[in-house]
């Protein structure tokens, strides 16, 4: 093999790994901020006080139109487009449907980059809850409908 070829497959490899390790970072940086339905449970019937925002896209509401007990509904392009939608300084946990939570770590990604500490995502969503057997509410709020394009603002 000549030296060229050598050279271009090391430095395929390295960047390859430089990426792999960038995205287990990213990785362990949104397991950190994750929480479990157990765990959720648990901390909302303890006395420590958490606020609960459903983040589901309009036609996931309209799909499954429950919710946590006690959550507020707050639609995700909103959080992107503001972040202080949701309060800084209180303990926040953020859930949708979507499969591997993407709109949930897309809220939590934009808050983290605006200074919020106290975010965690619900690990599995709403389906993790319901699977659990813990209770659901009727959803009974009003939605509006928004561009697909203004979700995907980061």
């Amino acid at each position: 093999m000549s030296l060229a070829l050598i050279l271009a497959l090391v430095t395929i490899l390295c960047v390859s790994i430089f990426y792999w390790l960038k995205h287990k970072a990213n990785e362990g940086e949104m397991d950190r901020h994750s929480i479990s339905a157990e765990d959720l449970h648990s901390l909302i019937g303890a006395v420590n006080e958490v606020l609960l925002f459903d983040v589901r896209q309009t036609l996931d509401v309209l799909a499954y139109p429950e919710q946590i007990p006690g959550a507020q509904r707050i639609p995700p392009e909103e959080v992107l487009r503001n972040p202080n939608a949701i309060p800084k300084d209180r303990d926040v946990v953020v859930y949708c449907t979507c499969p591997g939570e993407q709109t949930s770590r897309m809220v939590l990604h934009r808050a983290l980059e605006g200074g919020f500490s106290r975010i965690r995502f619900l690990k599995g969503g709403l389906a993790a809850w319901k699977a659990m057997g813990f209770t659901v509410e009727p959803y009974k709020g009003t939605l509006a409908f928004s561009s697909a394009s203004a979700a995907q603002t980061t």
